[in-house]
């Protein structure tokens, strides 16, 4: 299970943040967000991987940026092209496409960007492209056919655990951590955060464990 926590700017907080267990740390290059990064923090992570967040910006302001925060993957959560993704992909850049599905038919325009993409990112439909705090209809992801792996997120917190329990699909590779765990925006809670993903690596194993016993009991009674 993927562990992104976005939304980070302060130097001694992603640092904290870090040694929490993150795997990837997300840093918010939009201007209109609250958790805008307009310079590059005195502190980079060092071994979770770094992922820059833009929003229908274009390829010169990604490429300096990502040179900048010197950036593992480029997570595009606008309304780019996949002539866009395309050209980024030339570049050598990782990529995450986030899609915000109110139904169904919206996880069609997933489509054109499964070859182009490492993963998807599915979250909430908000008129400021994430950071809404509030969750989707995670049933609709049933509807995901695609092979690209892909990030749960939006509004998630201490009390999605159960929820998370119960969720599955065969793309699952992680989830996406924001506003539910801030003080402030861009200020994350380390304990509340470090407690969270002990719990929900324990959920991850048992999760393992299950598929593991269904897979032996299949092959036994073949």
């Amino acid at each position: 299970m993927i562990i992104k926590v976005c939304g980070m700017r302060e130097p001694e907080n992603i640092r904290a943040i870090e040694n929490t267990g993150a795997d990837w740390i997300g840093f918010i290059c939009y201007e209109r967000s609250p958790r805008f990064v307009a310079d590059t923090p005195a502190y980079l992570p060092r071994h979770a991987k770094r992922v820059g967040v833009f929003v229908n910006a274009g390829f010169d302001t990604i490429t300096a940026r990502a040179e900048a925060l010197r950036l593992d993957y480029v997570q595009l959560h606008g309304t780019e092209s996949p002539e866009l993704c395309l050209e980024l992909r030339c570049h050598g850049f990782h990529l995450i496409k986030a899609f915000a599905p109110r139904t169904p038919a919206d996880l069609e325009q997933t489509i054109p960007y499964l070859p182009l993409c490492d993963y998807l990112l599915f979250d909430t439909p908000s008129a400021g492209h994430g950071g809404s705090g509030k969750a989707f209809d995670w049933s609709l992801l049933r509807f995901y056919l695609g092979d690209v792996p892909f990030l749960l997120s939006g509004g998630i917190c201490p009390e999605s655990l159960e929820a998370l329990r119960r969720f599955h699909h065969p793309q699952w590779a992680g989830i996406d951590l924001n506003s539910g765990f801030e003080t402030a925006p861009a200020v994350k809670d380390a304990g509340k955060l470090k407690a969270f993903i002990e719990r929900i690596n324990n959920v991850s194993m048992n999760n393992v464990s299950m598929n593991n016993v269904s897979m032996n009991n299949v092959a036994m009674r073949e």
